[in-house]
């Protein structure tokens, strides 16, 4: 390549230090509160799952990687696989009240919703 391809390639027009890293900065703050202090709501779905009972945990304001370990705790007691999405875990199964006296257990403050 030749020096006028390359800089074509980079457009940048100025710089005054070393290439930035502003991914931390982008990242949208997630206030981490304690889990007295969350709210979640525990609740069975069969909407849009061809029929299969899901259990949905919300209320979450904590890291993903806080709910990541959390994910894998209740997996492994309810014995089923689950995943988290948009800081929403769901546990394949009905299993409110197992999971219901788990948070309860690990000082979360959760309700059973819905029917």
């Amino acid at each position: 390549m030749s020096s006028k391809q390359k800089s074509s390639q980079n457009r940048l027009a100025y710089q005054e230090f070393s290439t930035p890293d502003n991914s931390a900065a982008l990242e949208r703050a997630v206030p981490e509160l304690p889990p007295n202090q969350q709210n979640l709501r525990v609740q069975a779905s069969k909407s849009g799952r061809k029929g299969k009972t899901v259990t949905i945990i919300t209320g979450f304001q904590c890291k993903p990687e806080t709910l990541e370990k959390l994910l894998k705790q209740l997996k492994t007691q309810c014995g089923s696989g689950g995943t988290l999405k948009d800081n929403t875990l769901e546990i394949q199964g009905d299993h409110k009240q197992k999971i219901l006296q788990i948070l309860t257990e690990l000082g979360y403050k959760a309700k059973i919703s819905g029917g």
